[in-house]
């Protein structure tokens, strides 16, 4: 099927100059997110996570961003997840935000960590009881027969827990994605985009070079 030429869309919102950026990536990070929120997107913290497996095979998803500061970015799985066992063999990922309606678009590099086990039962906390009790009622990403078995999964995890705080498993927890290199892009007219990247150096600064579109 041929893509209809009708979908060509220019990008005409606003453009990008580097006396508009920030120093740290982290700042511009959160000036542009601040941005998608105000805007009122939808899931404005949705993310792409990119991971390669022990085979060399690439795998990419939608992830939610939790919360970020100047240490990185964190979300939340399964650690028996495949993504899980992709991060072990290889902490190397990659994250991309796309803010469409902005014509916005931002990568990340970095590489990937787990964070200790008080922060995420920090986290695990503020979920709602549902999303507590989801946690430990699905083997994410394993083959099950049928809906129905999911959710007498769920009720048989939700009569256990009933009363009082549900704990967090010992299987699940966060992430952290510690970057080296971030790209800001900026859609233009005539595809003539504005895209910065930021470079960790050695000394933990940060370059800053304009890449062509």
């Amino acid at each position: 099927m041929e893509i209809s030429s009708s979908l060509r869309k220019e990008y005409t919102r606003a453009g990008l100059q580097r006396e508009d950026l920030q120093p740290d990536p982290f700042q511009q990070f959160e000036k542009w997110f601040q941005q998608a929120c105000s805007a009122q997107l939808v899931e404005p913290n949705a993310m792409s996570l990119a991971t390669v497996s022990p085979t060399g095979e690439p795998t990419i998803r939608t992830m939610l961003l939790k919360y970020f500061d100047s240490s990185g970015f964190v979300f939340f799985t399964s650690y028996e997840s495949p993504k899980a066992l992709d991060m072990a063999q290889n902490p190397q990922v990659a994250l991309l935000f796309t803010w469409l309606p902005l014509e916005r678009q931002l990568r990340i590099n970095g590489l990937v960590e787990k964070i200790s086990t008080a922060e995420s039962l920090k986290y695990f906390l503020t979920r709602p009881r549902g999303s507590q009790l989801g946690a430990w009622s699905s083997q994410q990403s394993h083959i099950i027969g049928s809906r129905q078995l999911l959710e007498m999964k769920f009720d048989e995890i939700r009569r256990k827990f009933q009363e009082g705080e549900i704990p967090l498993p010992a299987f699940w927890g966060g992430y952290r994605v510690v970057p080296h290199r971030f790209e800001f892009w900026q859609g233009r007219e005539n595809r003539l985009h504005d895209r910065f990247r930021y470079t960790l150096q050695p000394d933990d600064s940060w370059e800053i070079a304009r890449l062509a579109p």
